[in-house]
């Protein structure tokens, strides 16, 4: 059921007293995680601790980087899926789509592509994690475009730089083949 359906449930609420809706209000967002986590950055914190949630993220990619290159393909895909996770979840809490790019850039950049192939199992996780890491550039790559021209010059080395990357490894087929460009100008 959507609030806007309900135009007299809207005027009900709005003609709520302050301590009941401040009631109400404290029930929900005690049932949303992010919701709360949201409010919580919006309230409570500045500039700094943006910074300083995008630095924790860097720092936990950092730390998975020197066991990412031991693991296989499969074990490899859960783990990157996670870093991507942990820079959806910092956008859905702050709202901060440079950062988002600038996260998913970074991680792009620093994952290795060679893996070990698994012994066991019948599914290519190899390709499979080609297939994810090339949807996750396209999708950075649709957000980048979104941003101010000038946040994009900020952002297209780093960018050029993931590009060059893909087209010159073993990726190379799969990007064409998704129409990622080589260079973004």
């Amino acid at each position: 059921m959507k609030l806007s359906e309900h135009k007299d449930l809207k005027a009900a609420i709005t003609e709520l007293p302050v301590k009941e809706k401040d009631k109400l209000l404290l029930r929900l967002v005690a049932k949303d995680k992010v919701l709360t986590e949201h409010l919580h950055y919006k309230l409570l914190e500045d500039e700094t601790d943006l910074e300083d949630r995008k630095e924790r993220i860097k720092a936990d990619v950092d730390e998975q980087i020197p066991e990412l290159k031991k693991l296989n393909a499969k074990e490899a895909l859960v783990k990157v899926r996670r870093m991507i996770t942990s820079v959806n979840h910092f956008y859905r809490v702050t709202k901060d789509p440079v950062g988002e790019v600038e996260l998913k850039l970074y991680i792009l950049n620093v994952i290795p592509f060679e893996y070990k192939k698994s012994i066991f199992g019948y599914r290519d996780f190899m390709m499979l994690f080609s297939i994810y890491y090339i949807k996750t550039v396209a999708v950075t790559i649709n957000k980048f475009k979104k941003l101010h021209e000038d946040l994009q010059f900020d952002l297209s080395e780093n960018l050029n730089h993931l590009l060059d990357k893909i087209y010159s490894s073993k990726l190379a087929g799969a990007a064409e083949a998704s129409n990622l460009p080589k260079e973004i100008s």
